[in-house]
């Protein structure tokens, strides 16, 4: 039982969401604008620190029928440098439409792509973080390659 952080890897920006593992809750919580790679871990050391997760999960894109592609690579070896850097067990969960699906639940809210944009990362994440609490497999986290 703890807190979880997920996240929404991406090349520019970096959504992130909280939960619970007892409610099995997702709630966005911020996107990291950072250039660098060391501006991006520093930022979410700082996040690290301040939740104290027991678990990471990282969004994994692939195509519509599941097949990987760069971006699936990419956030693999996202979430390999989480687990090496927090020490911390990293698990991915599928989220394939969570972009779509965040754009249209907050369009729902009344906000229009302009005022939605600076909440569609966390908010995807979100959605990744729920697909995981929702999995039967959410016990599994996978640990850091040697």
């Amino acid at each position: 039982m703890g807190t979880i952080l997920a996240f929404d890897f991406g090349e520019k920006r970096i959504g992130v969401a909280t939960g619970e593992t007892m409610l099995c809750s997702a709630h966005p919580l911020t996107t990291i604008h950072a250039e660098s790679n060391e501006d991006r871990f520093a930022a979410i050391g700082k996040l690290v620190a301040e939740w104290q997760p027991e678990q990471l999960v990282v969004g994994l894109p692939t195509h519509a029928d599941g097949t990987p592609h760069e971006m699936t690579r990419l956030a693999t070896k996202f979430g390999e440098r989480l687990a090496r850097r927090f020490n911390l067990p990293v698990s991915y969960a599928d989220e394939r439409l969570t972009s779509l699906d965040a754009e249209a639940r907050l369009r729902e809210t009344g906000r229009n792509s302009k005022t939605a944009k600076p909440l569609l990362d966390a908010v995807a994440a979100q959605l990744i973080l729920q697909t995981w609490f929702e999995s039967p497999h959410h016990v599994i986290p996978a640990q850091p390659s040697a």
